[in-house]
């Protein structure tokens, strides 16, 4: 009963969020039109919008950080002040009110990198990655949940549990790993080692044997 509540739950947000983004993606197609637009359709706005790939997961980012694969560019779109306590290593910071300035301009009017938008949630990136899609910018792609989806996967992931499957224990031990590599250190749980028990000893009892008196010999000289 609880999973079908929290199936009709998640599926009433999901038409939700859906549905915000579709009046978002046609709201955008009136936005003025800038010089790199490349008059992108409602329909292909729409499929791009609705498209999964657009998503990275955070394992799939810590993967290619911790391989230093060179085809990826990150963009933390927060405010400077919260960049600079903490975000994902070579990062750029564009606040997301700065996305369209000609300043920036460069990093996304190439086709070399796949550019990988995050902030601290879904929304902004969101929003982001509409703003450039619509002004006909590529390659563009956006982090799974955000900061905070990075840090209860990667920097603080979940404890095991006894009917986890292989696959999940090969995933969190990979999120262990990627924590030690960012620099958070998070200790491997401790295999139960299963001590004998101890031998119970025996002791044997000792019975004492009883000496037989020796009879006195009857009659005599």
């Amino acid at each position: 009963m609880i999973n079908r509540n929290l199936a009709k739950i998640l599926s009433k947000r999901y038409i939700i969020l859906a549905s915000v983004m579709f009046i978002l993606a046609l709201g955008l197609l009136f936005l003025p039109t800038y010089e790199k637009n490349e008059t992108i359709t409602a329909e292909d706005l729409l499929a791009q919008v609705i498209n999964p790939e657009r998503y990275i997961t955070s394992d799939v980012l810590a993967d290619k950080i911790i391989n230093k694969d060179p085809s990826i560019v990150l963009v933390d779109l927060r405010q400077e002040k919260e960049y600079s306590k903490y975000t994902l290593s070579n990062s750029i910071n564009i606040p997301f009110e700065n996305i369209l300035n000609e300043d920036y301009e460069g990093y996304f009017d190439q086709d070399q990198y796949e550019i990988v938008l995050f902030s601290n949630e879904n929304f902004t990136s969101d929003q982001a990655w509409l703003l450039l899609t619509r002004s006909g910018y590529k390659n563009l792609h956006v982090l799974k949940g955000g900061i905070n989806e990075w840090y209860n996967t990667i920097l603080n992931p979940s404890k095991p549990t006894e009917d986890m499957s292989n696959e999940a224990f090969v995933l969190r031990d990979f999120r262990i790993a990627a924590a030690q590599y960012f620099g958070v250190g998070i200790k491997r749980p401790e295999q139960k080692v299963i001590k004998p028990k101890p031998k119970k000893k025996v002791v044997k009892k000792v019975v004492p044997i009883k000496k037989k008196k020796k009879r006195k010999p009857e009659g005599g000289c």
